[in-house]
């Protein structure tokens, strides 16, 4: 096989949409999924409406042309506000959008006139991770412009966490957006069809004992791909870890030392992260670097040890006697080195295993991970 390479496994990614959609089903709250990650690759999308995904959301509109192209025709949010110069292809290819800025709104309304159709709006609330979003004392005003606004509707308000400034979602702070999503009701009429509590880090909100009012939508893609909870970086129990395997190839091994021999001025490599120097441990080199992930969000196997990365060479100190020249290194990731890996022009994405699943092994379990009850 082709190396460097991502095997991606399709039945564990449905299976674990399944697990999500159907605790998710039972607290009332349907699930988006959300394909950033792996650059709106349609077989991935597949694998999570197969699973129950009400729908699909994106950031990047270059990514939803690529599910169009392939024959996806479900509903597709833009989760990242378009861009102005954006706004005729958003229309075309979005049903809806998250919005904060209404001069962008406009823009939308006014080429969605042009095509005939109408465009659904989002808009984005800020309730404290301070990226995007509309400050909740100015959500009513602009809730009225859009309900007043030919071309486009409006169709729900939505929250993120835990993305830029790691605020976790809270009772309070989901119970507030409830609130807010009455509010808007109260004053201007329409009904809200998405009430959105966010993303993958919502989860412990939501399968929590406490009721989870009027949010009826989550964001899902990390906890789907990799079965992490984002903020704590716990498995979740119940299911898979493995849906994605980075594989690379050796170039180099030998004896030389893993710590470097003479002082150098290059402020970079302060960053390596060195091993301890002892007749037991190889020095190898991978055929991957910088330009293809994020060394640091990757998981060293048994017995490896990171020791630094260049632009197109990733150094391990290793134990394992077997590994030569030509053996491949099997890798799992976290959800920056995934991001990295699918965007990477010159690493090969495998498909495997498009077969249903059955429940994820005991190493899986609830008992040992976030518990989802």
């Amino acid at each position: 096989m082709s190396n460097p390479r991502i095997e991606v496994d399709l039945s564990k990614i449905r299976h674990n949409t399944e697990i999500v959609v159907g605790l998710l089903k039972a607290r009332g709250i349907r699930v988006t999924g959300v394909t950033k990650a792996v650059c709106g690759h349609p077989a991935i999308a597949r694998a999570m409406l197969d699973g129950g995904a009400a729908g699909l959301a994106e950031a990047r509109l270059s990514n939803v042309k690529r599910l169009r192209q392939s024959g996806i025709t479900c509903p597709v949010t833009l989760i990242r506000t378009p861009m102005l110069s954006q706004v005729d292809d958003v229309v075309q290819v979005c049903e809806a959008s998250y919005n904060t800025e209404i001069v962008v709104i406009a823009a939308l309304a006014a080429a969605a006139i042009r095509q005939n159709t109408v465009h659904g709006v989002i808009l984005m609330v800020e309730m404290g991770d301070l990226r995007e979003g509309i400050m909740p004392q100015d959500l009513g005003e602009i809730a009225q412009q859009v309900v007043d606004m030919p071309g486009v509707a409006l169709k729900g308000i939505g929250a993120n966490f835990a993305c830029l400034s790691g605020t976790a979602p809270t009772a309070p702070k989901m119970q507030a957006l409830s609130i807010l999503a009455n509010d808007v009701e109260g004053q201007f009429g329409p009904f809200l069809q998405t009430i959105s509590g966010g993303n993958s880090a919502s989860l412990p909100w939501a399968f929590g004992a406490r009721a989870t009012g009027r949010i009826n939508d989550l964001r899902i893609g990390e906890a789907i791909l990799l079965g992490v909870d984002p903020i704590t970086g716990d498995d979740i129990g119940g299911l898979y870890r493995d849906a994605f395997t980075l594989v690379a190839e050796v170039i180099e091994t030998d004896a030389k030392s893993v710590r470097p021999l003479v002082s150098c001025a290059d402020h970079t490599l302060a960053r390596i992260q060195l091993v301890p120097d002892t007749s037991e441990t190889t020095r190898i080199i991978l055929a991957i670097g910088h330009q293809d992930t994020d060394a640091a969000g990757l998981s060293m196997p048994p017995g490896s040890t990171l020791i630094g990365a260049t632009s197109d060479h990733l150094v391990i100190g290793t134990k394992d006697a077997t590994l030569c020249v030509g053996s491949e290194m099997r890798f799992q990731l976290n959800y920056g080195a995934l991001m990295r890996v699918m965007a990477a022009p010159d690493i090969q994405i495998n498909l495997r295993n498009d077969r249903p699943l059955p429940i994820a092994h005991d190493a899986y379990g609830l008992s040992k991970h976030l518990a989802l009850v």
